[in-house]
């Protein structure tokens, strides 16, 4: 059994790769659907599977009996309907313990844009629950995921990571307000009103912006986004005159398709060609078209834009790294020494199971030749033959057990399967037949 990873992220693709390559989601279930242990056209390849899927990453979890991980490429085309070519370039891969590391440190946020975010750690416990209850996970990646979700926790108790936040939309605030520098009386727009804009919301009142509008495709959602924090709400309808009015956007809507394209953005200028509109786009698939940046007095950026402006703000943090590292790789070795003794219980099962099907096959050649014993001496010749096979089997089962978590437990199980021929069902029916 393996544990393969692939993925991309802000690190190894573009923001225009990365918005096609995001699933809904009703695609997220549909596509762990095809992995459901309830699913008869279940790969063989892939045994389970789980997938992550952020605005800055798409990461493929999945366990099976190979290392290779075409499978899993040829399934992302599948589901995202982009040809493998495009994607494949861009494309890190992961087995086993680097699979199981590399999860930790995203748990942690020692992989995110903005170094100790702690929207992911939220984000991997989603996409485990996710394939929960589309039961497309199993025992291995269940242990596999509740060990990074550990760490992460542990990482935001036992260390600073997570302190002095930063985020996203908090850098966006900071990105807007270099350009407009009074808040106080900007009016500034929010489109959109999930997590992300409700962080932007908080990143801007905490630096007194007082005229804020929340825009939401629906009503009750805008408003209660905008109560909790005393904005206004509106509709997409009436996102022309908000644009009017504003003097910075901030768009995190999950719209699949663009909200502000350069026509709406040149009528709004039109109205104030002589005040500057900033548009802050930290949605991903992307909420504005980069051509509205040709529009004389408009100043746009999109999620990847921020990443050159967060240093300063995570200055602090990055001491805290060698600490999340020491927590990530004492996580990492309990679970691999867990993962490493599944194969040692799994032979030892086969071998014992081996040796009884020898044992009583045996047995019953024996007793065509005896048919006079009666029932009491068949039994204690059974007790013989069960004591014979325990007894020799006691030290090479304990020692095997030994093995499971000194880092050389595939090894051993590779021999003994070898010795022991116990790589195919066929040795089974061979060796009850000798």
């Amino acid at each position: 059994m393996k544990i393969i990873c692939i993925g991309l992220s802000h690190h190894t693709a573009p923001i225009e790769l990365r918005e096609r390559l995001t699933y809904s989601t009703e695609a997220l279930k549909a596509a762990l659907a095809r992995c459901s242990s309830g699913n008869d056209t279940q790969s063989t390849d892939l045994t389970e599977l789980v997938i992550l899927s952020t605005c800055n990453r798409l990461e493929v979890y999945a366990t099976g009996h190979t290392d290779r991980a075409d499978a899993l490429i040829g399934f992302v085309s599948e589901t995202t309907g982009i040809p493998e070519s495009e994607f494949v370039p861009h494309l890190y891969e992961f087995t086993d313990a680097e699979a199981a590391d590399h999860l930790g440190r995203v748990a942690s946020g020692l992989d995110s844009m903005i170094l100790g975010e702690p929207q992911i750690l939220g984000q991997v416990t989603e996409a485990y629950e996710l394939a929960l209850s589309q039961q497309s996970i199993g025992p291995v990646l269940s242990a596999l995921f509740r060990y990074a979700i550990h760490a992460g926790k542990r990482a935001r108790t036992e260390t600073a990571i997570s302190r002095n936040p930063a985020t996203i939309s908090s850098i966006a605030v900071k990105l807007a307000e270099s350009i407009v520098p009074d808040l106080a009386t900007a009016h500034i727009a929010i489109v959109g009103a999930g997590e992300m804009a409700e962080l932007a919301v908080e990143a801007v009142r905490n630096r007194d912006a007082q005229n804020i509008v929340v825009i939401n495709r629906t009503y009750d959602h805008a408003m209660q986004l905008a109560n909790r924090w005393q904005a206004s709400a509106l509709t997409y309808e009436r996102l022309p005159e908000a644009l009017i009015d504003a003097d910075i956007v901030i768009t995190s809507t999950g719209a699949p398709q663009i909200v502000i394209k350069p026509p709406l953005a040149e009528t709004a200028m039109a109205h104030r060609p002589d005040r500057p509109l900033v548009i802050i786009d930290i949605a991903v698939p992307r909420d504005v078209d980069p051509e509205v940046n040709r529009i004389p007095n408009v100043h746009c950026f999109d999620i990847d834009d921020l990443e050159s402006r967060l240093n300063g703000s995570i200055a602090e943090r990055r001491q805290e790294v060698p600490r999340v590292e020491a927590i990530v790789a004492e996580e990492s070795v309990e679970f691999m020494a867990w993962f490493h003794s599944l194969d040692i219980i799994s032979l030892i099962a086969d071998l014992r199971h081996k040796a009884d099907v020898i044992r009583r096959a045996e047995i019953e050649k024996t007793f065509r030749h005896m048919q006079n014993l009666d029932e009491n001496d068949r039994r204690r010749i059974e007790a013989l033959s069960e004591s014979l096979v325990n007894k020799l089997l006691h030290d090479p089962t304990l020692r095997l057990k030994a093995e499971a978590g000194n880092g050389h437990a595939a090894e051993y199980a590779a021999a003994v399967r070898h010795l022991f021929a116990l790589n195919t069902a066929a040795s089974l029916t061979e060796a009850g037949q000798r």
